[in-house]
């Protein structure tokens, strides 16, 4: 975690200094998933960014959005054990993919065709995902 505390600081993540309204227990109740630690320590203590991160843009949906993007755009209905985190700002979604053995995927997919035959993995893990992006690996190189 501290790596990934490191990546908050270096890019001003918005510390949380209210409670949410919504819980993580709210959003893995909605995605039937168990949400990875890392990812939970974001949501627990950091508001949405919405930035460019290395040379990619990076939008995160912050805990109070979550679920809301997610129904808006149908990501948990339409794909098998998937969750929404945010977006590119191009037209493609960032998810965590959770496969039934619990590994982690963080994929980046296109909003317009819900289909895992068009995920492209960006990360091995939420905090991967951030490290890729601080290192300045472009998601199509």
């Amino acid at each position: 975690m501290q790596y990934l505390q490191e990546i908050f600081e270096k890019y001003e993540f918005p510390k949380r200094n209210v409670k949410s309204s919504v819980e993580v227990t709210d959003v893995e109740s909605y995605s039937n998933l168990r949400l990875p630690i890392d990812y939970v320590f974001y949501l627990e203590n950091y508001f949405g960014i919405d930035q460019f991160i290395g040379v990619e843009f990076i939008k995160l949906w912050s805990l109070e959005e979550i679920i809301e993007a997610n129904k808006s755009y149908n990501i948990v209905e339409e794909l098998y054990r998937t969750i929404g985190i945010g977006t590119n700002g191009s037209g493609e979604f960032i998810g965590i993919e959770i496969d039934p053995y619990d590994n982690v995927k963080v994929i980046l997919s296109p909003f317009i065709d819900l289909n895992s035959k068009y995920n492209t993995e960006i990360g091995t893990s939420f905090a991967d995902l951030l490290i890729r992006l601080d290192n300045k690996i472009e998601w199509f190189s």
